[in-house]
Formats: structure tokens, C-alpha cells, sequence
């Protein structure tokens, strides 16, 4: 029998725990808990390193304070155990679902939400959730969602489909607006863009394109105004709406300061 493993990721102890033994109770699944993105993260990573890698993940879309996990080489049927990493990790489940798109690309997500909301369950999807589900779902459904979402299949509950549909296309219709802006920009201008989505400061940007500071401050403020914003952090936003990425942040090789 090929056995699915399951990680919980939720700052409630109460519901982790309960979750994490109904799911155990199923012969084909094995089960570990987490109480925070980083203990989620350390528990992935030490799996995948010990060749046991998990299949889905059930993150909590409100995830928080870090509470309780479960080491990787046990499962709920071995306990659950307290611990306090460090805080600063991901704000919420969508954004940890974000970033294991990229860390781990095999594993399932789906999002566990104490409300249906058509924006942040279309925001989940968008940040590569195969699935969301309310908290107040009956088991049954939640073993058909894992199940399903092994499968590739997609899994929203019918109320939310026409709401998320919705906001699917309204974040296109953005999209495509921010495509068009950041296409108005100058070669060197979507240069420094990109510096800035990586979060480099004004003399962090002018090192590494060999600029001078007054000459990057004059980019900065050009590309603002072509994107019709008045923040570096609004313009980043928009870039990444657009699909910029952030420059890379490998060391330039040396040349002289120039000033186009």
C-alpha cells in the first residue's frame, strides 16, 4: 500500500493535534504537525534530506505564532512536542504555500481557512495551492481533497468558484495593466527595477551597476513616475504583478563608474 504523508502546519495546538490524530487513524496516511512556517520549513527539509519526503500540506491560511511541532522522524502516532523557533517567518499559510513553489516543487499545498474569502482563496491558487478548504469540513472531504489534490486535480468549494473566478480575472486584467507600465521603461530603467524588487538601497544599486548615486536617484524617481507611483514599495508590488523578478544578487565583477 503506497502511504501518503501528511504535514499540518498550524498555530492552534488543539486543532494541529486533533487534526493530525484523525488523519493518522486512516491506514494509508502518516502524519506530522508543525506549528510555525519555520518548523514547517526544518521538518520538510530534514524529510526530503532522509528520503521521506511528505506529499501535501495542510497550512493554516491565518498561520502565526510558532506553538508546537512534530520532529520529522516521528508522526502524530509518536506525539507531538512543543518548541519556539524563531519568529519572522512567512505571515500566513499563503505565503509559505508561495515559497514551497520553489523549495519544493513536488509537495501538494492546501490552504485551511476558518472563512471562505474568494480573494485570498484566488490569492492561494495564485501562490500555487492546489486547494482550499474550510476548517469546519467533515474529514471525509478533506481526505478527498488530499487524495484529489495527488491527483492534480484542483479543489475550491463550489460557493467560493464564481467569487475566485472573479478575482482571477480582475488579477489579470492588473496584470496586464503592469505589464504595459514596466514595458514603458528604459533598459537601464528596469535594471534598477529589478534591483529594487531584490531590495537594494540607492548605494547598494549604484555598486553594482557602476552608476553614481545621483544617477541611480534619477532612475529611481523616472521609473515611479512611469509606473504612476510614489513609493518603492508600490513599485515593487506592481513589478511583481508584472512578473519582474529581482536582479541577481551575485557579486559584479569590477569595472570603472560610469554615468550614462
Amino acid at each position: 500500500m503506497q502511504r501518503i504523508r501528511v504535514l499540518v502546519v498550524d498555530d492552534h495546538r488543539i486543532f494541529a493535534e486533533s487534526l493530525a490524530a484523525a488523519l493518522a487513524a486512516e491506514v494509508d496516511v502518516d502524519v506530522a504537525a508543525a506549528g510555525s512556517a519555520p518548523a514547517a520549513l526544518r521538518t520538510l527539509d530534514r524529510a526530503a534530506a532522509d528520503g521521506r519526503r511528505f506529499d501535501v500540506l495542510l497550512a493554516d491560511a491565518d498561520l502565526a505564532a510558532p506553538l508546537l511541532a512534530v520532529p520529522p522522524q516521528g508522526s502524530a502516532r509518536d506525539g507531538t512536542a512543543r518548541e519556539s523557533p524563531p519568529r519572522g517567518g512567512p505571515p500566513d499559510g499563503i505565503a509559505l504555500v508561495s515559497g514551497l513553489r520553489t523549495s519544493h516543487p513536488y509537495l501538494r499545498t492546501v490552504v485551511l481557512a476558518d472563512r471562505d474569502d474568494p480573494r485570498r482563496a484566488a490569492a492561494a491558487l495564485q501562490a500555487g495551492a492546489s486547494g482550499w478548504v474550510a476548517k469546519d469540513s467533515s474529514l471525509s472531504r478533506l481526505l478527498a481533497v488530499i487524495r484529489g489534490v495527488l491527483r492534480d486535480e484542483t479543489h475550491l468549494p463550489p460557493a467560493l468558484l464564481t467569487g475566485v473566478l472573479r478575482e482571477l480575472t480582475a488579477a489579470r486584467r492588473h496584470r496586464t495593466e503592469s505589464e504595459r507600465l514596466v514595458e514603458s521603461l528604459t533598459p537601464r530603467e528596469r535594471e534598477v527595477l529589478r534591483c529594487m524588487v531584490a531590495g537594494l538601497g540607492r548605494k547598494a544599486v549604484a555598486e553594482r551597476l557602476f552608476l553614481s548615486p545621483h544617477t541611480v536617484r534619477t532612475h529611481m524617481q523616472n521609473v515611479l513616475g512611469k509606473l504612476g507611483v510614489h513609493s518603492t514599495l508600490a513599485a515593487v508590488a506592481l513589478a511583481r504583478r508584472a512578473g519582474v523578478g529581482p536582479a541577481e544578487l551575485e557579486p559584479a565583477a569590477a569595472g570603472p563608474l560610469t554615468v550614462p
